[in-house]
C-alpha cells in the first residue's frame, strides 16, 4: 500500500515513519511517499528517517518528490499536514489579532479565520487533483484549521475525506485511564460520549459495563490530577459544566487570561517555533536524528505553555508529552478502513442530522466506528445550552470564511469581516473590520481574494 504525505517535508513526519514502521504496525505500508515544495526540507526530514530506520527491521520504501501527480498516482491513501504560510504567517496570523487586542491564536478565534482564508483555496485545489489523479484514495486531514478544511473538501471528496485530530483521543485516553482506579478491575467496554468541532469538545459520559463513571471521576481530585485539561480549567469549573473539555476551549473560557499571557510573553507561539525549526532545518549538524528528538522534545513539552502556571510553562506532564500522538490517529484510521478491523475513534466527520441546530453538512467532531465499509459515528446526547451555543456560533464564523474564499473582490472581504465578527472570541464589529483589512494587507493570497485579482 502506498501513503503520500502533502507536507512531507513538515518537522513531525518522522513521527509517521515511526508508526508505520513500528514493529506490529497494524497495517502494512509498502511505499512511504514525501512530497513537498521545498527540496531542501525533503532532505533534512529524509536524513532524519534514514537514521530511524537503521533501528526498524521492516520499513516501507521512501520517495520524495516536488511533483504532486507523481505523489499521488497509486496512492491508497494521503495524509494532509501542510502549513501554508510556513511559521512567517502563523506568526502574523497571531501578532494581527494581539495588536488589535483579541486573542492571537493558530486555530481559535480570528487567528485561526485568518489561517482558513489563505488555506482552504490550496486544500481544494488539493481535493480536486485528489478526485483526478487517485479517485479511490482515503484522505486525511490534518491540516488546520482541520474542521474548516476538512467541510471544504468534503464538498469535494465527499466521505473519503476525513479529519483528524490527536486532542480528543488524548482527552480519552487520560480519562479511561483516571477512572479506571474508581471502576475497579473490569473487561467490560468502555463507551463515551464526545462531541464538538474541532479545538472546541466535551466529554459528556464515560461508561463502562453499561453505568456512566464521568460523575464520579469529576469528584475525585486525584482522579482529576492525571488530566491535563482538568489541571488547565481548574477542577471547580470542569464539575460546574459536568464534562472534560478539550484543552483548546481554555481559549473560550479564560480568554481573557490567555489573551494577556500571549501578549506579556517574550515572543508567541508561532515566534518560538519559528525560531526552533529555522534552528533544526538551517544546521540539523551531524545527528539530524539527535537533533530531531530534542527539538520534539522541546516543543511538547512546552505546548499551550500560556495556559500554565508561571514558571511552569515548560512542564507539561510527561504521559502527555510522550504518548502518542496524531500520527497514531492517522494508523489507527488507515488499519481499520484497509483491514476491516472495527477501531473506535473520534473523527472530524459530516454532521448528517446528528446536531439538529448545525447543517448536515457542517463537519464536527464525534466518536466513530470505523472498519472496512468507512467511518460511522456513534449517536450522541442532545446537544443543548451553552455548548450548542457556542458550537453553533463557532460553525457559523467557519462557514462564513469557506464561503467567503469562493468569492471574490468587495463579496469576499464582506463575507470575511463578517466571519470575524460572528466568531464569540472577537468582541467588535469595528475590531472585525480591521482584522479582515490587516490581514488582507499582510498576505497577498487574501489581498488578492479581496480585490478580486
Amino acid at each position: 500500500m502506498k501513503l503520500t504525505i502533502i507536507g512531507g517535508g513538515g518537522f513531525r513526519v518522522p513521527q509517521v515513519f515511526e508508526a508505520v514502521a513500528a514493529a506490529g504496525a497494524p497495517v502494512v505500508i509498502d511505499e512511504l511517499c514525501l512530497y513537498d515544495t521545498s527540496t531542501s526540507r525533503l532532505g533534512t526530514i529524509g536524513a532524519v528517517i534514514e537514521r530511524l530506520s537503521e533501528s526498524t527491521a521492516r520499513h516501507p520504501r521512501i520517495t520524495t518528490t516536488d511533483d504532486l501527480d507523481e505523489a499521488l498516482t497509486g496512492a491508497d491513501f494521503v495524509f494532509s499536514a501542510v502549513r501554508i504560510g510556513g511559521t512567517e504567517g502563523r506568526i502574523i496570523d497571531e501578532r494581527t489579532a494581539l495588536d488589535l487586542g483579541v486573542l492571537g491564536q493558530e486555530t481559535v478565534g480570528p487567528g485561526g479565520l485568518a489561517y482558513a482564508l489563505r488555506t482552504v483555496p490550496f486544500m481544494e485545489r488539493l481535493a480536486r487533483r485528489i478526485r483526478d489523479v487517485a479517485p479511490d484514495a482515503w484522505v486525511i486531514n490534518f491540516t488546520n484549521p482541520a474542521g474548516i478544511v476538512t467541510e471544504a473538501m468534503r464538498s469535494i471528496l465527499g466521505e473519503r475525506v476525513v479529519g483528524i485530530c490527536d486532542t480528543p483521543i488524548g482527552l480519552m485516553r487520560r480519562a479511561a485511564t483516571a477512572v479506571a482506579p474508581l471502576a475497579g478491575a473490569s473487561d467490560a467496554p468502555l463507551r463515551f460520549d464526545y462531541v464538538g468541532l474541532n479545538h472546541l469538545g466535551w466529554l459528556r459520559s464515560l461508561e463502562v459495563g453499561g453505568e456512566d463513571r464521568l460523575p464520579d471521576l469529576l469528584a475525585s481530585d486525584a482522579a482529576l490530577a492525571e488530566i491535563e485539561e482538568a489541571r488547565l480549567m481548574g477542577f471547580d469549573w470542569v464539575r460546574a459544566i459536568g464534562a472534560l473539555p478539550n484543552e483548546y476551549l481554555y481559549y473560550y473560557y479564560f480568554t481573557r487570561e490567555a489573551t494577556e499571557r500571549i501578549a506579556a510573553s517574550e515572543a508567541t507561539r508561532g515566534q518560538f517555533l519559528d525560531v526552533q525549526q529555522r534552528a533544526f532545518f538551517d544546521a540539523p549538524g551531524e545527528d539530524p536524528l539527535a537533533s530531531w528528538l530534542r527539538t520534539r522534545h522541546e516543543r511538547e513539552s512546552s505546548y499551550m505553555a500560556e495556559s500554565r502556571p508561571e514558571g511552569e510553562e515548560g512542564e507539561r506532564h510527561a504521559s502527555d508529552v510522550d504518548s502518542g500522538g496524531y500520527q497514531q490517529v492517522a494508523l489507527d484510521l488507515m488499519a481499520a478502513l484497509a483491514t476491516g478491523r472495527s477501531s473506535t475513534m473520534i473523527l472530524n466527520i459530516a454532521n448528517a442530522g446528528l446536531v439538529p441546530a448545525l447543517p448536515d453538512d457542517a463537519v464536527i467532531e464525534v466518536g466513530c466506528t470505523v472498519d472496512g465499509s468507512g467511518v460511522h459515528p456513534w449517536p450522541i446526547a442532545e446537544v443543548t445550552g451553552e455548548m450548542a451555543g457556542l458550537m453553533t456560533t463557532v460553525k457559523s464564523a467557519e462557514r462564513l470564511v469557506i464561503e467567503a474564499t469562493r468569492s471574490s473582490g468587495t463579496h469576499a472581504r464582506e463575507l470575511a469581516w463578517r466571519a470575524f465578527a460572528a466568531h464569540p472570541l472577537v468582541d467588535s464589529v469595528t475590531v472585525a473590520k480591521s482584522l479582515a483589512q490587516h490581514y488582507g494587507e499582510r498576505f497577498d493570497s487574501i489581498g488578492r481574494l479581496f480585490d478580486g485579482r
